[in-house]
């Protein structure tokens, strides 16, 4: 049991880093501006809903992913790391990720739902969180760890689902140079993570 909650505790200091609920509602603000109020809430339920269907299945899935395409779960680990330590190092040079944050043409509103593209891929599933997730399944994908996984992720869209709603409320008691600080101290966690996963895979190794 002691080991679950451990294990959950870390997943959570994962997610909640690289989906940083707080520093993605200004993007939110800027996407949505425009619409109406009823518009606005359906594009933050769409967006969390489809990010977290999209990485549940890869978590549900990761097995059969990696058997699928020959990964080796050490390589995955490595590769992994890798990803996840450029997403926080960018976030601590105070940079936003391209893994999470599109080109500015691609942020634009355009004809099609933006509660999909860019909201839920990439900027809430994107490269990074997608192998965070899988990661954290690669050594022990025992049901009770992928049920972890999918309810601390859960619990993460949901946090992110009320930054979006109350993004505007945020934005006004917090001062920018503090949702930056917020991102640079996710970005410390995320490359603290990165690094644990890459010396995991190369002992595996």
């Amino acid at each position: 049991m002691d080991e679950l909650y451990s294990f959950g505790v870390t997943v959570l200091m994962g997610f909640f880093a690289i989906m940083n609920p707080i520093g993605n509602a200004p993007i939110y603000i800027g996407l949505v501006e425009g619409y109406s109020d009823a518009e606005k809430g359906r594009i933050a339920r769409k967006s969390v809903l489809f990010a977290f269907i999209i990485v549940s299945i890869f978590v549900i899935l990761g097995g059969i992913i990696f058997k699928m395409f020959g990964i080796t779960i050490q390589a995955f680990q490595i590769a992994g790391g890798i990803l996840l330590f450029l997403v926080g190092y960018q976030l601590l040079q105070g940079n936003e990720s391209r893994m999470h944050h599109p080109h500015p043409d691609e942020g634009a509103k355009r004809s099609d739902d933006v509660a999909i593209s860019p909201l839920a891929v990439p900027i809430l599933a994107g490269p990074g969180t997608i192998s965070s997730a899988l990661s954290f399944t690669a050594t022990d994908s025992s049901p009770s760890h992928v049920a972890v996984v999918v309810v601390v992720f859960a619990f993460v869209c949901l946090l992110t689902y009320l930054a979006f709603a109350y993004s505007e409320k945020i934005m006004t008691l917090l001062k920018p140079d503090l949702i930056k600080i917020v991102s640079r101290l996710m970005g410390l966690i995320l490359t603290i993570i990165a690094v644990q996963m890459v010396i995991l895979g190369v002992k595996g190794l």
